[in-house]
């Protein structure tokens, strides 16, 4: 007796979309076999989860605003996705882009809200994108592997900002905490219905819906598919492979960077020490996961968002660590990876005679 791997013709459409939920749902019953085994009742941490993040305007209100960053970093990681360029930096260019528009916000005297938002964005977005194109460039002139580029990146990045506000940005009244002055109000994004939601939340909306046409309308979105399916072919049909690759990576930083722009200019209103949790990080699972399309991303997004929020909730409730909610996203991601095995493939028991 023995186990075959068959390769399957045709998967079907119910088994695309079944699957990654059975896997979503095996990853909350093995958090839920670790809750249990740490004497607390999974069915009663999960709704509180939900509850806190889900269940009054005010915890959907901190869902959106995490799901911000998330959108907007996760849009860029999919969009070098596209084009099989493996980013791992958007950690790095969320902190590039809140560098940039920190430069900008601090000594940048201007009175006009308008002018200092879009001076601050584009600051963001030509330092994170710079970051991106860097790696980029590495790999479209010597074919530099991307991957371990931009994950070292990461760290000169962080590094970078904690110099700054460790050091020479650091606020004279700040009780010795690394972090720079406050920005003035003309540097803060506008919020709504009272809560910390933000301008930052309905610019990555726009975003969505752009990367959506870009991507699915556009001659130069049937580029980028080309080159991620078949880069040879791609160069014999004449399109021009190391451009797009500086170009994708640029974008995919700016992208990822405009998170940072909105977590400073929308959220914390100065710079920081860790003013990330790990956004760029996350972006990775949720790129993945949504496999690599615009309303995947909108999606996955704020599926990471309630998890984050209900995260916070549960630390003070349950005491549980930070490291709870990245080992639950953790779980989700090897589940739906190790699930398309079964999408494209199934086992045939065989007995031997």
């Amino acid at each position: 007796m023995r186990i075959r791997v068959i390769k399957r013709d045709d998967s079907s459409k119910f088994l695309q979309i079944a699957v990654p939920f059975i896997a979503i749902f095996l990853s909350f019953t093995f958090v839920g076999i670790f809750l249990f085994i740490n004497g607390m009742n999974p069915l009663n941490v999960f709704k509180d989860m939900f509850v806190e993040s889900l269940g009054s305007f005010y915890g959907l209100s901190e869902v959106l605003v995490k799901t911000t960053p998330l959108m907007l970093c996760g849009l860029g990681v999919a969009l070098a996705f596209r084009m099989e360029l493996w980013n791992i930096g958007a950690e790095g260019q969320l902190y590039m882009g809140a560098f940039g528009a920190s430069l900008v916000a601090l000594f940048l005297k201007l009175d006009n809200h308008f002018l200092m938002i879009l001076l601050m964005f584009l600051s963001a977005v030509f330092f994170s994108g710079l970051w991106g194109l860097i790696a980029g460039f590495l790999k479209a002139r010597w074919n530099v592997n991307e991957i371990i580029v931009t994950l070292l990146m990461n760290y000169i990045a962080i590094l970078w900002v904690d110099y700054l506000v460790y050091g020479p940005w650091k606020d004279p009244a700040g009780f010795n905490f690394p972090l720079t002055k406050q920005f003035s109000d003309v540097a803060r994004l506008s919020y709504y219905f009272n809560t910390r939601l933000h301008t930052g939340f309905f610019i990555a909306l726009l975003l969505i819906f752009l990367f959506y046409i870009l991507i699915e309308k556009t001659i130069w979105g049937y580029e980028i598919r080309v080159i991620g399916n078949n880069p040879n072919a791609a160069k014999y049909a004449g399109i021009n492979y190391e451009k797009n690759v500086i170009l994708v990576m640029f974008i995919s930083g700016a992208l990822a960077g405009i998170a940072g722009f909105s977590e400073v200019a929308g959220v914390t209103y100065r710079l920081q020490h860790s003013i990330s949790p790990g956004y760029g990080y996350t972006a990775i699972i949720i790129a993945w996961l949504a496999k690599r399309s615009a309303l995947g991303v909108l999606i996955v997004s704020f599926v990471m968002g309630v998890l984050f929020v209900g995260n916070d909730a549960l630390q003070i409730s349950y005491q549980l660590p930070v490291a709870f909610v990245n080992a639950f996203q953790g779980l989700i991601l090897f589940f739906v990876i190790s699930s398309e095995f079964f999408v494209n493939y199934k086992l045939r028991l065989e007995i031997n005679k």
